[in-house]
């Protein structure tokens, strides 16, 4: 059984590789490149990939060459969370066969493409959680330029189809069956790959803004081989969701509302809290590893508060803090914190 005090030194942890992290792919994604990585390759006879590895380290704070504790977390992290992917993995996709998208503008939104350089490291799937609690972040790059459609919301990019939404839709996918609801419509990546599946019988899509319906309806869903099995309703998906219980009518439903988790915790509560009104419906929520990381954070605050912590009333720290346990709580974020 795992100690508090070992919990803690690993949730520290666990904070501390995210915040250099998330400081590195939001402020300075493109400070390493591929002639920087190439140079040291060459002049230290390593891999390109070791020789990336070594200067994300480096261009994260860690100097791995002097400190014990840092060669620690680059093997407990960076050795198992990063990965160089193949750009034909996602080209070749479905979607991206099938889907091509012109540069247009309407209202506060345009649809474009973006683009990932070389040796630009971003989020590519769930993180992997261990039995000690240990979150590895898992970060892809590629090796050359790689191009992916994107929505922008007044200049900042707020929907994508990225490595990381193809691999984090690939159960959600996989689940679907029968009559799909969708809460959220972003570029419409699940509803295509839904209603390509023979046993779906049809995809309901709640998505509140006209505007990005209008650019969906005149671009996207023209190009979608099932497009006669999408309806799209133009609401509020909390106002959907408060209906009289049985007018869901949903085999499965899944929620895809937020950016990233640090915007979806609210709303996964909330949106958990529907689950017992629709027990013939499999709820199923975008990101939820992401979600339940933070939700773990602020339960083990909680737990170890020095003033008024959490009474464990004989429940392990392990169980409060496993995936199976979280998911089952009913909470807003107040009250978890």
């Amino acid at each position: 059984m795992l100690s508090l005090s070992e919990i803690k030194k690993t949730m520290q942890e666990n904070n501390l590789i995210v915040s250099i992290l998330s400081e590195y792919i939001n402020n300075h994604p493109r400070f390493l490149t591929a002639d920087t990585v190439s140079e040291l390759a060459n002049e230290c006879n390593v891999s390109q990939d070791d020789a990336f590895r070594i200067l994300l380290c480096a261009a994260c704070g860690l100097d791995t060459a002097a400190e014990r504790w840092h060669r620690r977390l680059e093997q407990r992290y960076f050795v198992p969370g990063l990965h160089k992917l193949s750009p034909d993995t996602y080209r070749e996709d479905l979607y991206n066969r099938t889907v091509h998208f012109p540069s247009v503008r309407l209202g506060k939104w345009e649809l474009c493409k973006h683009s990932y350089h070389p040796y630009q490291p971003f989020v590519c799937n769930h993180p992997i959680l261990t039995r000690e609690f240990c979150e590895i972040p898992q970060i892809g790059y590629f090796d050359e330029e790689f191009f992916f459609p994107a929505v922008l919301e007044n200049g900042i990019e707020w929907m994508t189809v990225t490595p990381n939404e193809v691999e984090t839709m690939k159960a959600p996918i996989k689940e679907s069956h029968g009559r799909v609801v969708t809460l959220g419509l972003g570029l419409g990546y699940f509803a295509f790959h839904a209603s390509e599946k023979c046993e779906v019988e049809s995809v309901t899509v709640v998505e509140r803004d006209k505007d990005v319906i209008s650019l969906f309806k005149e671009y996207l869903l023209p190009q979608f081989p099932n497009r006669e099995k999408i309806t799209i309703l133009e609401t509020d998906a909390f106002e959907f969701m408060k209906k009289e219980p049985g007018a869901l009518s949903a085999d499965y439903l899944f929620a895809d509302l937020w950016h990233d988790a640090s915007d979806g915790l609210d709303m996964y509560l909330e949106l958990k809290k529907f689950e017992k009104d629709h027990p013939e419906t499999k709820f199923s929520y975008w990101i939820e590893p992401s979600l339940l990381s933070v939700l773990r954070q602020m339960v083990f605050e909680r737990i170890t508060d020095p003033v008024s912590p959490l009474q464990l009333r004989g429940v392990s720290p392990e169980k409060l803090l496993s995936d199976n346990f979280l998911k089952t709580l009913n909470l807003t974020k107040e009250k978890t914190t």
